[in-house]
């Protein structure tokens, strides 16, 4: 199943506009978008594919680890994560 997925990394510092460019950049190939310009944290909206809830929380975690050490940013720990199943997503037209 699909899942959209909202992970964000909370740190000691202001991000920089070039270093979420450069996050962006990094989950682009994983359907995502990148969040952060002049906050103490950074974060990405991506699609995995897993069997569970869970599941995607924990991988699109790896993958938000992987993509900030590409676009050279501190691993930092991960303060916030949702998730919506591709099952959900119709429901906010009710």
């Amino acid at each position: 199943m699909r899942w959209s997925v909202t992970v964000v990394a909370e740190g000691d510092r202001v991000v920089t506009r070039e270093e979420v460019v450069e996050l962006a950049d990094a989950v682009a190939a994983l359907s995502g978008i990148a969040s952060g310009i002049g906050t103490t944290t950074y974060g990405a909206q991506i699609v995995v594919h897993a069997d569970s809830a869970d599941e995607a929380v924990e991988h699109a975690t790896r993958e938000l680890a992987d993509a900030a050490a590409r676009a050279g940013l501190p691993p930092w720990p991960v303060s916030w994560a949702e998730v919506l199943g591709e099952d959900d997503a119709g429901d906010e037209d009710g």
